[in-house]
């Protein structure tokens, strides 16, 4: 982690015993909470928080809501790196975009005209989860919308997104590359 963050030093299994205990249903708390709930574990400084809060939000955010994307892009801009833009991209907004299909071309585009290559790693792998359901149109509009970045964290997304779909589909992944 480049020294990036603070931690407590758990290890996941052992972070993920101690959520298992939290994230019972009765002591959750209720869906009109969980923004702020979330916004607070986000802004501690041990990393470990962050991952809580992740998950937090994927349990909990259900039904998926219009104004949920507010919080997504909080998460993503904020204390941003690998391991919580990923998480959040195939768990949260591809959901999302799954969802409120409506909201993916407004959102996806003020993402991609930013200079903030978190939101734009989002862009790319958001679909990472999808398989048959991939829009390639929109996966191929956003590579070539990318094409060129000098930045090591998007042109990764881009080979892992084609790895991944390549699974599902390898000729049309062999078509774009060539």
């Amino acid at each position: 982690m480049r020294n990036q963050f603070d931690f407590y030093g758990l290890k996941s299994p052992v972070r993920r015993e101690i959520q298992k205990s939290l994230f019972q249903k009765h002591l959750l708390p209720p869906r009109d909470d969980i923004s702020a709930v979330v916004t607070k574990l986000w802004n501690r400084p041990e990393r470990e928080n962050q991952y809580m809060a992740q998950e937090l939000a994927k349990k909990c955010l259900k039904p998926i809501e219009i104004e949920d994307y507010a919080l997504f892009e909080f998460m993503i801009t904020h204390k941003s790196w690998w391991d919580t833009v990923d998480f959040i991209a195939a768990n949260l907004v591809g959901p999302y975009f799954k969802t409120l299909p409506g909201q993916r071309d407004s959102i996806t585009g003020k993402w991609l005209s930013t200079d903030n290559m978190w939101l734009q790693r989002t862009v790319l792998l958001f679909q990472l989860k999808y398989k048959n359901a991939l829009d390639t149109d929109f996966l191929a509009d956003t590579i070539h919308s990318l094409t060129g970045s000098e930045e090591f964290f998007i042109n990764k997304a881009i080979g892992w997104i084609l790895r991944e779909y390549s699974k599902t589909n390898p000729q049309w992944v062999r078509q774009f590359v060539q």
